[in-house]
């Protein structure tokens, strides 16, 4: 993916009416940052990130993020991983290290050593592209979750935040204890549905997962797998 810079001031792509809910029902108060080099990507994730709520900052490259980042202080930021210049690692690095900003992954690649870099930089979840921004955007919900979740659990001196192994298919939630949110990459994406869609918080979703798997006799994953199938075809063309 190539692309040319954008200047530092260029990047900051705010809700409709940021007074107002969006049609989703979120508020416009969260601020997410949103680096990609593939310019086609960036607009289309800006578009629906400001439509579900959120103040978007983006940018489309490395350089450019780190100032942004800097400027506006965002809550949250979704970064692609391999791009010119600043790769979505040395700006996650920077972020964590001098800026203190939660960060989640959206990238086409998952082989075992980017894995373990997402993993070593202690980020919130990991996206596999291609998907639709339907998808996307009850796992930022889940990741704005967390990132508030570990902000009121103090860390060690020195020590890098805690994340949960990355799928090759899904999003993943971290968490700083292990749950079934953390454990189970499909566990994590329906919370955020059920987080998004009814305005719940991240436990309150968890428990109205586990009472549907118990009321249907299934077990938690095997719930949450259809209520991802469901999002699914929903977002297909033609869908129900």
């Amino acid at each position: 993916m190539t692309s040319q810079p954008l200047g530092p001031d260029a990047g900051v792509a705010a809700a409709a009416s940021p007074a107002e809910p969006s049609d989703s029902g979120i508020a416009a108060t969260r601020r997410l940052l949103v680096v990609d080099d593939d310019r086609l990507v960036l607009a289309t994730l800006v578009h629906g990130l400001a439509h579900a709520g959120f103040e978007v900052i983006d940018a489309d490259n490395g350089d450019d993020a780190i100032l942004l980042a800097r400027q506006h202080r965002p809550e949250l930021a979704l970064l692609d991983i391999r791009m010119d210049g600043l790769s979505g690692f040395d700006v996650a690095a920077y972020l964590r290290d001098h800026l203190h900003i939660p960060f989640m992954f959206l990238s086409a690649f998952n082989d075992e050593a980017t894995v373990a870099q997402i993993r070593a930089l202690g980020a919130l979840a990991y996206l596999v592209k291609p998907l639709d921004v339907a998808q996307i955007v009850p796992v930022v919900e889940q990741a704005f979750a967390e990132a508030a979740s570990r902000a009121r659990v103090p860390l060690a001196p020195g020590a890098a935040p805690q994340s949960a192994p990355a799928a090759p298919q899904a999003a993943v939630g971290a968490s700083v204890t292990v749950d079934p949110v953390a454990a189970l990459p499909v566990v994590a994406l329906a919370v955020g549905v059920l987080m998004h869609r009814y305005s719940l918080p991240r436990q309150a979703a968890l428990e109205r997962l586990s009472r549907a798997a118990g009321l249907e006799g299934r077990t938690l994953e095997q719930t949450s797998a259809a209520v991802v199938a469901a999002v699914e075809q929903l977002a297909m063309p033609g869908g129900l």
